[in-house]
């Protein structure tokens, strides 16, 4: 529960450390909307979704763990959830919510007992690593997409969009200048991005006016998933890569964010609080929550408690307001930061042993086969069939855990069925 002792210096700076984490997270509500949009949610319920889902989110991790962490719908989460579990696998959107809770419900099992640090020692460093470069490729080619800056090619898979071009144009300029205001480390350069962005858009004649205000009456606020297809080998083959990403993810960033704020101690019900909120986003319409990297921002301004948390989550509530407005954001002004948040997970490369050959091979089919393949769920499965192989061919089989080999052999058989048409 949040401290007793709300000593004012105390308070005054973990509210405004929570104002920081609201403005550097914001983006996500234009963000993930347009994402889900591409799974076939409307864009309104969309952000709706996102603002609901982020709340809760926040309100958990400040009442359950008194961390000051934003939990928002995680970036390359969101990408698996759209275009690998609906587009991919062919589930309806409510399908994939049941998605969504049930790999929630692993999630918090491992959150709860020792089987996720059993997983944690059992799987590569190098596959973890893998998956986010992946992801991280994965977000960028959506980006540079949504952008025009690639297209569909006459004589290639993809080429450069048209160079001429007004969506082209506008979608560089923003690009330039989200990486100016990036590499300057100016605080909420997302934020400032999508509003310069919008503005640009705005005199090259790509934007819509403003939406209609948010009908409360009519709103669909609880969403009920559909679990018609839980008997099917398909469905628990889009729960298994869900489930591995929201594992490991959670499990990195927060160890990284409460050594920063120097109380790992509570690296235990942060880990459950985001477990939780990752079970709550089914049934708010999106794809789960995570801690998000801007926990860094709100911990380097001063936030130590839950109460960082609950500011961010009252601000979230409020965003409900603003959604006429954030429906203007175009495309344009969103792809330079799925391309910035692509380069920034594609940094884990470094952490990966190239020099070995066992751990290098199926690390880089991992990276290269997600974007590829446009799957997040088949990029991995390449990586983890190629890992065993690799051991085996070169004498390291004794490196292997019996974890890997069963995830490895679980794909298999996934790639068999779907061979024989099932």
């Amino acid at each position: 529960m949040l401290s007793k002792h709300n000593h004012k210096p105390g308070l005054r700076q973990d509210v405004m450390a929570g104002f920081i984490g609201y403005f550097t997270t914001v983006y996500i509500v234009a963000v993930n909307s347009q994402i889900l949009q591409a799974a076939g949610l409307p864009l309104e319920k969309g952000m709706v979704a996102t603002i609901l889902a982020s709340a809760a989110g926040c309100l958990i991790m400040a009442l359950y763990a008194n961390a000051p962490m934003v939990l928002i719908p995680g970036m390359g989460v969101n990408a698996l959830f759209a275009y690998s579990i609906i587009e991919g696998s062919g589930l309806a959107f409510r399908e994939g919510l049941a998605v969504v809770i049930v790999a929630g419900l692993i999630f918090l099992v491992t959150a709860f007992t020792r089987l996720g640090d059993w997983l944690k020692t059992a799987i590569p460093e190098s596959l973890k690593h893998a998956i986010t470069v992946g992801l991280g490729m994965f977000l960028t080619l959506i980006g540079l997409e949504k952008g025009g800056l690639v297209v569909r090619g006459e004589h290639s898979l993809i080429t450069l969009g048209n160079p001429s071009s007004a969506l082209v144009i506008t979608s560089l300029l923003t690009l330039f200048i989200a990486i100016f205001l990036f590499a300057k480390n100016v605080p909420g350069n997302f934020l400032i991005t999508m509003i310069v962005g919008t503005i640009i858009a705005h005199f090259t004649g790509l934007l819509e006016g403003p939406g209609e205000s948010l009908s409360l009456a009519n709103q669909e606020w609880i969403m009920i998933p559909s679990f018609s297809g839980i008997t099917e080998f398909g469905f628990w083959m889009a729960v298994f890569p869900l489930t591995i990403v929201l594992i490991f993810e959670n499990m990195g960033l927060l160890h990284g964010q409460l050594s920063m704020l120097k109380q790992e101690d509570k690296f235990k019900k942060s880990y459950q609080a985001t477990a939780f909120s990752a079970i709550t986003s089914g049934f708010f319409g999106t794809s789960p929550t995570v801690s998000s990297a801007e926990s860094a921002a709100v911990i380097a301004s001063g936030g130590k408690s839950g109460r960082a948390s609950l500011t961010m989550a009252g601000l979230f509530l409020a965003t409900l307001l603003l959604i006429p407005w954030i429906s203007m954001v175009p495309a344009t002004a969103i792809s330079p930061i799925l391309i910035i948040v692509g380069a920034l997970m594609v940094q884990n490369i470094k952490e990966i042993p190239l020099d070995n050959l066992s751990e290098a091979m199926p690390a880089f089919l991992i990276i290269v086969m997600i974007p590829f393949t446009y799957s997040i769920a088949d990029g991995m499965a390449f990586g983890f069939i190629a890992y065993p192989i690799v051991k085996f061919a070169i004498g390291k089989q004794r490196e292997l855990t019996t974890p890997v080999v069963c995830i490895a052999m679980i794909f298999l058989l996934e790639f068999i069925m779907r061979t024989l048409g099932h």
